[in-house]
């Protein structure tokens, strides 16, 4: 239903609401969310196009969010890089259907409304602070190393 980009959107976000306000490079990003880093770089683009993450060059530079994890919804991060597109007349486009959609394609965008819903009632923040056992993101597991590529492991390691 969604595009690796949005999935990778997402990562990345959810990565910097992890360590906001602090700034994070695209290598950094890149290696914690498993994303290939000239992939990662167009989508950092596309978001920072859209207001949801700026970047600064130079020495303690980098990428962070504009809003605060606590602001910043799914949905606004999913609508920055491939809005969900709702189903308002025929798909189709048979002219006797017109606005009036039939079973199919009414619950489809049902579907679609409920989605869009759930993402726009939730924030970062409440997403990085569920009480489950698993962390979005390899990074925060170094104790499950089967979880995340030896290299990532060996990467942070170096880093720390």
């Amino acid at each position: 239903m969604f595009s690796q980009t949005v999935e990778y959107a997402l990562r990345a976000v959810v990565y910097l609401a992890d360590h906001a306000p602090n700034a994070r490079t695209t290598d950094q990003i890149a290696l914690a969310t498993q994303v290939p880093k000239p992939y990662l770089s167009k989508v950092l683009q596309n978001l920072g196009r859209n207001q949801i993450v700026r970047s600064q060059r130079g020495t303690g530079g980098g990428v962070t969010l504009v809003k605060t994890p606590q602001e910043l919804t799914i949905l606004e991060v999913v609508n920055a890089v491939e809005p969900i597109e709702r189903i308002h007349t025929c798909p189709l486009n048979i002219k006797s259907h017109g606005k009036q959609l039939c079973p199919l394609h009414h619950r489809m965008d049902e579907a679609l409304g409920m989605v869009e819903k759930s993402f726009a009632q939730t924030t970062l923040a409440e997403m990085l602070a569920e009480p489950t056992g698993s962390h979005p993101l390899c990074e925060a597991a170094p104790s499950v190393p089967s979880e995340c590529p030896s290299s990532a492991i060996a990467e942070l390691k170096r880093q720390i």
